[in-house]
C-alpha cells in the first residue's frame, strides 16, 4: 500500500502542476469559480489540455485511470479550498470529469472488448432503460448507549475508486459486546443510478441483436439523461464478479462506471455539407419541377406511385413545430397511410424511407406490442426495482417510425399510439412510475384493406376498417390499387425485368450481409454527382421513348443532404396571403365533403385537415428552401390532398372499365346482323361517333376550338377541379356543345392547349396549369 500511495502522491503532483501551467491563461481557474458560483461539485476536464501538457500523463490517464481519479479529485479539491475555503464542507471533495477526443478509445456498446477493462472510455448510445434513483451508504455512525461514544465506519462497494471494497454489514456492537445504534440521521449516503446503452439504431448491424453496456451514475449526474436520449458517456470500463450459485464461472459481468454525460443531439450524425453542395441545393430549389425531381429520386425501383413518392419527401420534410406561450404544442411532423392490394410495393417505399431519412425505425403490427412501440415499466432483475424502457417511437423522437402490416395490430396496440400522433408524449402512469416521454416524430403505416383486397362495391371507410379517431391523425391516406390494364402491366414487367438484369460491380453479393447500408459514407467529396448516371439496361427503355430529360433523378447521398438540410435549416413562415388562401381551400373542402355522395372521401374532413394544409404547405416551403409559405406552396400542398382524399386511381380504374364496356357495346353492335330499328340505329349513333373520316379530325374551325374552351374553362372554375380525365372532358363538351365533337377532335385540341403550356396531359388526366 506505500507503494500506491507514493504513486498516487506522485500523480497528485503532476496534476497540480498542470493546474498551475494554467494559471497564466486561467482557464481552469475561472472554471473553478464558476463552479463555486453555480454550487456544483464537479469539474470537466479536456483530454486536448493533459495531452498538450503531457503528452505520457495524458496516456497513463487513459490506460490505468484507477491510479489518478482519487489524486485528480485531492488535487482539485485542494485549488477550491484556496479559491474559496467555505465553499466545501468536512469530508466533501471535488470530483473529476473527462472530456475531448479519446482516440481509439471511443466506441459504441458493440465496440468494447475485454481489451478496453480496466481502461477509460467514451461509449455513444441511446439510453433504453432507467432505474429510479437510489441513496447509497458511504458513512454510518452508531452510538453506544453504554459508553455513549460514537463511532463511525465507511463503506466502499466494487465500483469506488478509492482502496479496497470493504463489507456491507453494519456494525451491532462494539469490541466489549456493547449494543450499538444507526443514527441514520448522521450517516452520509450518495445518489446512485444504473442506465442500460444500447447502439443507436442507424448504426446497428442488421441481423443481429444490439448490444447494450450498463451504465453506473452517481452523484451529480443522476437524472442527467432520459429514456430516447442520446448520449456520449466517459467513464472507466470494470469487470464485477458474477453472483454465481455455488460455483465460480469465468464470466464476469461488465459495466461502465461514468464520470462525465454529455446529450448529443440528434445531428450528430448528420451529412457534412461543403459550399458545393449549397450552391446545388439553391440551383436545384429553383428549378419549376423541383417537387417532381424529389418525388421521383425516391425509390426509383419502384414503378409509378409519384404522388405518394411527393408525399413521401413532404413527410421527411416535415412542417414547423409551434410551441405557444400558453403550453399548447402544435405539431409539424406529417403522419401517412397507404391502404392496397398485396404487391403494390407499400413495404418497398417504406424501406426507401429508411434509407432517406435521417433517424428511421421500422417495426410491424404483429411483431409489435402497444408498450413495445410506446414504453415499458419492467423490473430490474438484479435489485427487483422498477425501471422504464423507451419503445420503438421514443427512441424514434425527431424522426420516422415505419409500421407495415398496421391492419394485423390488436385494438388496444393500436390505440396506445393514438396520444403519440397528436400530442407526440408518451406518459406512462404505472407501478408508481408517472412519466412523459418525448416521442416527436412521424407515423408512416402500411396496410392491407378489411377483406386482404380492396372491395370496391363498398365506400373506402368500409373498406379500411379503422376507427375515425385514429383515421383523423393521419394527414394523408392513399388508396393503392393493383391495376390491371394490359398497358400498365407491360410497362410494370419491362421496369421490374429491367431492374432484374442489371448487375452490380460486387456481382450482386447481398448488401445486408456486407453492411453497406449501415456504413459511414464519404460525404467530403465535392465533386460526386448528383444525379444518377444513366445506364443502359436499367433505363434503357426511357431514352428509347425519348424520356430521358424529363426522368432525372439525384443519388441517395445528395438526396439524404438535401433533405436533412431542408429540414433542419429552413423554418418557413406563413404569409397572409397564404393563410387567406387554405381557410378558403378549408371551408370549400367540408362544404364539398358535407354534399358529397355515400361514402366521400378516404379521410373525414375535420379541424385536423386545416392543420394538415398548413403543414403540408410550410413542407413544400421547406422544399423550395423558402422562408415564406405562399399561395403556389399551398395549392401543390392541396393537389396532394386531393389525391389522398378523393382516392383517384380508384376514379381513373372505374373510368377505364365504363370505357371498356362502351368499346365491347359497340363492337357487339357492329358485329350483329340483326335487322331490328333499335339496333340499326344504334349502329348508326356508333358510325357517328366513331366513324367519321380521318380529313374531318384535322379540320376544327377557329369558332369550335373558342366553344370547346370555353366550356371546359367554364366547368373548371365552377367546380374548383385541378385536373379531370379526357373521358370526362369528351362527355361534358358533348353535352353542352351544339354539335358533338369526336374523340380525336379532343385529344386534338386538348394536344393544341398543352403546347401553349395551359394545361399538361398525363396518363389520360388532364392537369390544369
Amino acid at each position: 500500500m506505500e507503494v500506491n500511495e507514493d504513486v498516487m502522491a506522485a500523480n497528485k503532483r503532476a496534476f497540480l502542476n498542470f493546474l498551475d501551467e494554467d494559471v497564466g491563461k486561467g482557464f481552469y481557474m475561472k472554471a473553478i469559480r464558476d463552479m463555486v458560483q453555480n454550487k456544483r461539485c464537479r469539474l470537466i476536464l479536456g483530454m486536448d489540455d493533459i495531452r498538450s501538457y503531457s503528452l505520457d500523463l495524458a496516456r497513463r490517464l487513459i490506460r490505468n485511470p484507477g491510479d489518478f481519479i482519487q489524486p485528480i479529485s485531492d488535487a482539485l479539491t485542494e485549488v477550491t479550498r484556496n479559491v474559496d475555503p467555505k465553499y466545501l464542507k468536512e469530508g466533501e471533495r471535488v470530483l473529476a470529469g473527462f472530456s475531448g477526443p479519446f482516440g481509439f478509445h471511443k466506441v459504441t456498446p458493440r465496440d468494447l472488448m475485454s481489451s478496453f477493462i480496466g481502461s477509460m472510455v467514451c461509449v455513444e448510445g441511446i439510453v433504453t432503460k432507467c432505474s429510479l434513483v437510489r441513496p447509497k451508504v458511504v458513512k454510518s455512525v452508531h452510538y453506544c448507549p453504554t459508553t455513549s461514544l460514537f463511532t463511525s465506519r465507511e463503506y466502499r462497494d466494487i465500483t469506488s475508486m478509492t482502496g479496497l471494497p470493504t463489507g456491507s454489514v453494519y456494525p451491532t456492537r462494539d469490541e466489549n459486546g456493547n449494543l450499538l445504534v444507526t443514527e441514520y440521521g448522521l450517516c452520509e449516503y450518495k445518489d446512485h443510478q444504473t442506465l442500460s446503452m444500447q447502439e443507436v439504431p442507424e448504426n446497428s448491424a442488421p441481423g443481429q441483436l444490439p448490444r447494450t453496456v450498463d451504465v453506473i451514475i452517481e452523484d451529480d449526474l443522476v437524472d442527467s439523461c432520459k429514456p430516447g436520449d442520446r448520449v456520449s458517456i466517459v467513464g472507466i470500463y470494470k469487470a464485477l464478479p458474477g453472483k454465481s450459485k455455488g460455483s465460480l464461472n469465468g464470466v464476469f459481468r461488465t459495466v461502465l462506471i461514468a464520470n462525465n454525460v454529455s446529450l448529443l443531439n440528434k445531428e450528430a450524425n448528420a451529412p457534412i455539407y461543403s459550399l458545393e453542395d449549397l450552391k446545388r441545393m439553391k440551383e436545384i430549389a429553383k428549378r419549376n419541377d423541383t417537387f417532381d425531381l424529389l418525388g421521383n429520386s425516391v425509390a426509383p425501383s419502384i414503378y409509378g406511385h409519384l404522388w405518394i413518392k411527393k408525399a413521401v419527401i413532404l413527410l421527411m420534410l416535415g412542417g414547423v413545430e409551434k410551441n405557444l406561450k400558453n403550453g399548447t404544442h402544435l405539431r409539424g411532423d406529417i403522419n401517412m397511410m397507404m391502404v392496397g392490394d398485396p404487391s403494390v410495393a407499400k413495404s418497398q417505399l417504406l424501406r426507401a424511407v429508411m434509407n432517406i431519412a435521417p433517424l428511421a425505425i421500422s417495426t410491424t403490427g404483429r411483431g409489435s406490442s402497444g408498450v413495445g412501440l410506446t414504453a415499458a415499466v419492467t423490473s430490474d432483475q438484479e435489485t427487483g426495482e422498477k425501471r422504464l424502457e423507451a419503445g420503438a417511437m421514443v427512441l424514434a423522437d425527431r424522426g420516422v417510425v415505419c409500421i407495415d402490416e398496421f391492419d394485423k395490430m390488436n385494438d388496444q396496440d393500436r390505440v396506445s399510439i393514438h396520444e403519440v400522433m397528436e400530442q407526440q408524449t408518451v406518459t406512462i402512469a404505472k407501478a408508481g412510475i408517472h412519466a412523459s416521454l418525448n416521442a416527436r416524430c412521424s407515423v408512416i403505416a402500411a396496410a392491407n384493406p378489411i377483406y386482404g383486397t380492396y372491395d370496391r362495391s363498398l365506400t373506402p371507410t368500409k373498406n379500411i376498417g379503422l376507427p375515425d379517431s385514429l383515421l383523423s391523425r393521419f394527414d394523408l391516406l392513399f388508396i393503392v390499387l393493383d391495376q390491371m390494364d394490359p398497358e400498365i402491366d407491360r410497362q410494370i414487367a419491362e421496369h421490374v425485368s429491367h431492374m432484374h438484369r442489371y448487375c452490380t460491380d460486387d456481382g450482386g453479393i447481398g448488401a445486408f450481409e456486407k453492411g453497406a447500408r449501415y456504413t459511414e459514407e464519404d460525404d467530403g467529396d465535392v465533386n460526386a454527382p448528383i444525379f444518377v448516371k444513366y445506364d443502359r439496361v436499367l433505363h434503357g427503355h426511357e431514352k428509347k421513348r425519348g424520356k430521358r430529360q424529363k426522368n432525372e433523378r439525384l443519388t441517395i447521398k445528395f438526396l439524404k443532404k438535401y433533405v436533412h438540410y431542408a429540414k433542419n435549416r429552413i423554418q418557413p413562415k406563413l404569409t397572409d396571403e397564404a393563410a387567406d388562401h387554405i381557410a378558403t381551400l378549408y371551408a370549400e373542402l367540408r362544404d364539398a365533403s358535407a354534399s358529397a355522395k355515400s361514402g366521400g372521401g378516404t379521410l373525414p374532413i375535420t379541424a385536423r385537415t386545416l392543420e394538415t394544409i398548413i403543414r403540408l404547405s410550410t413542407a413544400h416551403a421547406k422544399l423550395k428552401l423558402r422562408n415564406e409559405v405562399l399561395k403556389g406552396d399551398v395549392e401543390a400542398a392541396l393537389m396532394v390532398l386531393n389525391f389522398a382524399i378523393y382516392h383517384k386511381e380508384l376514379t381513373d380504374m372505374e373510368e377505364r372499365e365504363q370505357r371498356e364496356r362502351e368499346m365491347e357495346m359497340k363492337q357487339k353492335a357492329d358485329h350483329d346482323p340483326g335487322h331490328d330499328a333499335d339496333m340499326d340505329g344504334s349502329r348508326t349513333d356508333a358510325m357517328e361517333v366513331d366513324e367519321v373520316p380521318e380529313v374531318e379530325t384535322d379540320e376544327i374551325s377557329p369558332e369550335r376550338i373558342e366553344a370547346f374552351e370555353t366550356i371546359l374553362g367554364q366547368h373548371v372554375l365552377a367546380n374548383h377541379l385541378d385536373q379531370i380525365s379526357i373521358s370526362e372532358v369528351e362527355r361534358l363538351v358533348n353535352r353542352e356543345a351544339p354539335a358533338p365533337y369526336t374523340r380525336r377532335q379532343v385529344e386534338s385540341i386538348l394536344e393544341r392547349m398543352q403546347d401553349a403550356n395551359r394545361i399538361m396531359i398525363r396518363d389520360g388526366i388532364l392537369r390544369i396549369i
